[in-house]
C-alpha cells in the first residue's frame, strides 16, 4: 500500500502510424499492465487512439474514434484507474482537427480535457487548429488524496508558460503526451544533441512524466524519438524507456517533494509583472472546465 502522499504513475510509450484496431489494442493491454502494477494513472503518447500519420488519421470515421474512446473508458472504470489518452477528432462543425488530451477517471468519466496550442510540422499545423486554454485539473490516488495537475502536448513543451503558468494556478505534476517525429537525420541528431521534451523540473520543481512514440510512419521516411520518462522536480529521470520499445514504465511519486518554488517565485518578482500573472491564474481557473470546441 503506498502511502498517502504518492502518486503512482505509468507512462505508456507505443507506435504511432498504426490501425486504430492495433492501437487500441495497445491501449488497453498497457492500462492492464498498469492497473496490475496498482498505479493510479497512466499517461499515453499523443493521440494515442489515433495514431498521428495524417494521411491515415484525416480518413478516420469520427465514429470509430469515438467508438475506442468509449472502451477506454470503459476499461478505465473497470480497472478503476486514470488514464489520459489522446485523439485527433474534427469539433464545432469544423474541418481542421483538435489535437486533444482527454483525462478519464477511475469511474470512467472524462473529467478534463485539452487542446494542443502550439503545432508542429507542416501536416499538422496543416490539418490541426490550436486550444485556446491552459490545462488545470486535479488527480486522486487510491487513498482519495487530490494532486492539481497539468498538460502540455508534444511541441507545446517547448513554449514554458503553458505549464509554468498553471504551476503559479496550483498545478504540481505535468503530463506531457507527445510524438517526436522527424526525418531519419532528424531524429538520431535529436538523440545526440538534445531533446524535443526537456525536463520541466528544473525549470518549476514538478514531477514531469512525458509518453512519447516509437516507430516509423507508413511511407518509412519518419520516425520517433521514444525514451518516455518521469522526472523528479529536480529532473532527474525516476524511469525511462528506451529508444524503440513499446513498453509501460511506473514509479511512485512523493508529492511532498513538488512545490512549484521557481514558477511561485516568478509569480511574484519582478513586482511590476505580478498583477499580469494574478490575471493569468484568475483566468486559467475560469476556463479550465471548458470543453474544446
Amino acid at each position: 500500500m503506498n502511502a498517502p502522499n504518492v502518486l503512482q504513475v505509468s507512462v505508456s510509450q507505443q507506435h504511432w502510424a498504426q490501425p486504430l484496431s492495433d492501437l487500441l489494442r495497445c491501449t488497453l493491454d498497457h492500462i492492464a499492465l498498469a492497473a496490475d502494477e496498482g498505479s493510479d494513472v497512466i499517461l499515453f503518447p499523443e493521440a494515442n487512439l489515433t495514431g498521428y500519420d495524417f494521411s491515415y488519421l484525416i480518413q478516420l470515421p469520427a465514429a470509430e474514434v469515438e467508438g475506442a474512446l468509449e472502451k477506454v473508458r470503459e476499461v478505465a472504470r473497470s480497472r478503476r484507474i486514470h488514464v489520459i489518452c489522446g485523439t485527433m477528432q474534427r469539433r464545432s462543425g469544423q474541418q481542421r482537427l483538435l489535437n486533444l488530451a482527454h483525462v478519464i477517471d477511475a469511474r470512467g468519466e472524462i473529467i478534463h480535457e485539452y487542446a494542443k496550442i502550439q503545432m508542429a510540422g507542416a501536416d499538422e499545423q496543416k490539418h490541426c487548429r490550436s486550444g485556446n486554454k491552459l490545462s488545470l485539473f486535479e488527480i486522486a490516488n487510491q487513498a482519495g488524496k487530490r494532486f492539481p495537475a497539468t498538460i502540455v502536448i508534444c511541441r507545446d513543451g517547448r513554449h514554458p508558460e503553458l505549464y509554468r503558468y498553471p504551476v503559479m494556478a496550483g498545478a504540481r505534476i505535468l503530463f506531457h503526451p507527445a510524438c517526436s517525429t522527424e526525418s531519419v537525420e532528424a531524429i538520431w541528431w535529436k538523440r545526440a544533441a538534445g531533446r524535443a521534451t526537456q525536463p520541466a523540473g528544473p525549470t518549476s520543481f514538478i514531477f514531469h512524466c512525458c509518453a512519447n512514440t516509437i516507430g516509423q510512419d507508413y511511407a518509412g521516411r519518419q520516425t520517433s524519438t521514444g525514451g518516455s520518462f518521469i522526472k523528479h522536480p529536480t529532473g532527474l529521470s525516476l524511469a525511462e524507456a528506451d529508444s524503440y520499445s513499446q513498453t509501460v514504465i511506473t514509479a511512485r511519486l512523493d508529492m511532498d517533494a513538488s512545490d512549484g518554488r521557481y514558477a511561485l517565485a516568478s509569480a511574484q518578482e519582478p513586482e511590476f509583472l505580478r498583477p499580469y500573472c494574478e490575471q493569468i491564474i484568475r483566468d486559467i481557473h475560469a476556463r479550465k472546465d471548458e470543453r474544446p470546441e
